[in-house]
């Protein structure tokens, strides 16, 4: 499922806001999940910089398998008791993937990324586009706690919210968490 109206107006003020904040934010990769809204939202930034994007299926929300794009009314019908936080950490969704195969997914994506970053292969300013449990987890990561599918959220990411992390004195620092300046617009 694609974004609604509202999605696409905050994918719109998002690039238009990066491109007017140009200077501040100073991009000059785009990387991105390959799933459907991460898409259209991203796309928005790259024709308004004319930049390519870069698309990659490891930036992507945990695989919930046989419950990816049914209603919850519908789930809950069909696996009943069937959350992402009740299941154990090796345990999969049907078809899917289980909380610690998204979090091994996540923490060697954001490692590869950091590392291509750190030896200049890419960057130095990259914008990841991707989802809210991804950046969860990214949080979890950089602040060196441990997670598991019980764990509660660091951070609270709105669409299309703004994280931005930089590399300081040798570690990775977040320096803005969720700025949604460009929703008030």
């Amino acid at each position: 499922m694609g974004l609604i109206e509202e999605g696409i107006n905050q994918s719109k003020k998002l690039a238009e806001h990066l491109y007017n904040n140009k200077d501040k934010y100073n991009i000059n990769t785009l990387i991105s999940s390959d799933l459907k809204r991460t898409v259209e939202t991203v796309n928005e930034i790259s024709v308004r910089f004319n930049m390519p994007v870069k698309f990659c299926e490891e930036w992507r929300e945990i695989n919930n398998g046989m419950l990816a794009g049914i209603l919850n009314t519908e789930a809950v019908e069909k696996y009943p008791g069937l959350y992402f936080n009740t299941l154990q950490m090796d345990e999969r969704y049907p078809s899917g993937e289980s909380p610690l195969e998204f979090y091994s997914r996540i923490k060697n994506a954001y490692k590869k990324l950091c590392e291509k970053m750190i030896n200049c292969e890419i960057g130095p300013n990259v914008m990841l586009v991707t989802h809210s449990g991804v950046i969860d987890l990214i949080y979890y990561i950089i602040s060196g706690l441990e997670w598991t599918n019980k764990s509660v959220k660091l951070c609270r990411s709105y669409n299309t919210g703004i994280h931005s992390i930089e590399y300081i004195s040798g570690k990775w620092k977040i320096i803005d968490s969720n700025n949604i300046e460009h929703l008030n617009d």
